[in-house]
């Protein structure tokens, strides 16, 4: 992926070095590096550093954190792609004996499987992970402290319990099964399990003067799967295009929208903030801009990924401090930047190229009592239903084969719309999850349920 710079204007490309120079001027980190990607590609790449004449470029690793968490919820996805597991299975089915079985691998992914949100001490993140040879050495003796799918509760013991299930299914290493299929696949050849040259040194900046301690890079052991990563800006932006559009060579774009749904119940304090978790990705709403991503911190490093697939624009933001620029807001900015500055510009309107004379019968003005509603023709072969009023109930709908709809968002979300015809091949009404739709309120002779008065409709006398 190449890096032309040209393709941002002089002011968003100022605009850009200037968020992130402040972000290392103030966060007090040694070095930032930041990378955007529009339209699918990388377009612009900054980076600030506190030694003159050494800013890094885009093959330069960092430790990524729990932005790995992402990499392993793609494996798994993976793993129900090819039918192997269901994401609604207990984890005891494929990986039995851990004390955590209860929980459904969707839990896991979505961190609602109630378990705690570290191992046991000592503190996993600064030390090797020889200390943890067993999974019974990472989830303690009480596994869980909250009920099982209750509520959304971070854990990092979660996602090595899903890299030991990936272990077992494929029958090799973490690493190794992400590196084929995920890594090799995707083009990510810098993005490894241990550092390679080269990569930044992580660092800790006192809170208080401008000084310096080295942080330890530990090798996590069984916690890999939730934090091992070294990447790069430049591997990181290929990630993103992923998410956005999916790569049948690893997940579809079906799989990778699945990922980008909120999928654990949300805290009165992430209703609050907008934030919600998918499946291992980060959702949050930010200046009115719905953001999907993750981000990461190990000790010596923070790192950022987020997209907007709306805008078709993401960021990453990658330094090596143990706490310094708060790199999600950076990571954040950066993506609205762009996104206002060089607002995306929308494909040419083209007509379809045919139309099914049966679907196309259907479109217009359809009611469910007085509410009136209009169903469309959509680019992609399906539908979408929506009100008239602008509040409401509002659904695109999948085609399938036998000549139904599926709902994807929303109420209707896997609801089924289908016509329902009269014995003369004429359409009555549609049925969405057993709602009548008639195209006229409370039609004379249509199915409505409970009947239609006979007498019509009347003033008041």
């Amino acid at each position: 992926m190449t890096t032309p710079q040209e393709e941002l204007l002089p002011a968003t490309r100022r605009a850009l070095l200037h968020r992130i120079a402040v972000a290392q001027s103030e966060g007090r980190t040694p070095s930032l590096v930041a990378a955007v990607v529009r339209d699918g590609r990388a377009v612009w790449h900054g980076a600030r550093s506190s030694v003159d004449g050494h800013g890094p470029d885009e093959n330069v690793q960092y430790r990524i954190g729990s932005i790995t968490k992402t990499f392993t919820a793609v494996l798994v996805l993976r793993l129900r792609d090819e039918g192997v597991l269901d994401l609604g299975d207990a984890l005891e089915k494929h990986l039995p004996g851990t004390g955590a079985g209860e929980a459904t691998i969707a839990e896991l992914l979505a961190h609602s499987g109630g378990l705690a949100a570290e191992s046991p001490a000592p503190w996993w993140e600064r030390t090797p992970g020889s200390l943890r040879p067993e999974l019974a050495d990472v989830l303690g003796k009480q596994p869980l402290v909250h009920p099982v799918g209750r509520r959304h509760h971070y854990s990092n013991p979660g996602y090595t319990l899903l890299g030991a299930l990936v272990e077992k299914l494929r029958g090799a290493p973490w690493e190794d099964v992400l590196r084929r299929e995920v890594l090799e696949p995707l083009g990510l050849d810098r993005t490894t399990a241990q550092p390679q040259a080269p990569h930044a040194g992580g660092w800790a900046v006192h809170p208080w003067a401008d000084v310096l301690l080295p942080e330890p890079a530990e090798d996590l052991g069984r916690m890999a799967p939730a934090g091992q990563l070294w990447s790069t800006t430049g591997d990181l932006a290929r990630f993103a295009v992923f998410l956005t559009r999916g790569d049948d060579r690893v997940l579809s774009a079906r799989s990778v929208r699945e990922m980008r749904a909120p999928a654990a119940p949300a805290e009165a304090a992430d209703v609050v903030d907008g934030a919600a978790y998918g499946l291992g990705l980060q959702i949050q709403y930010r200046d009115g801009r719905l953001l999907v991503g993750h981000s990461g911190s190990l000790p010596g490093f923070l790192a950022n990924l987020t997209i907007s697939v709306e805008d078709d624009v993401a960021a990453v933001v990658l330094t090596n401090c143990t706490s310094g620029p708060l790199t999600a807001g950076v990571g954040a900015d950066l993506v609205r930047i762009v996104a206002e500055a060089e607002p995306r510009i929308p494909e040419p309107w083209r007509p379809l190229p045919e139309a099914d004379a049966a679907v196309l019968e259907l479109a217009g003005q359809w009611y469910w009592g007085t509410h009136a509603f209009a169903l469309r023709l959509t680019p992609d072969g399906g539908v979408s239903l929506e009100p008239l009023s602008g509040f409401g109930r509002r659904s695109r709908f999948r085609a399938n084969d036998d000549g139904t709809w599926t709902g994807l968002e929303g109420y209707y979300a896997g609801e089924l719309l289908r016509a329902v015809r009269r014995p003369d091949g004429a359409v009555s009404h549609l049925d969405l999850g057993s709602f009548v739709f008639t195209r006229q309120p409370y039609e004379e002779g249509a199915s409505v349920p409970g009947g239609v008065d006979p007498e019509g409709w009347r003033g008041i006398g």
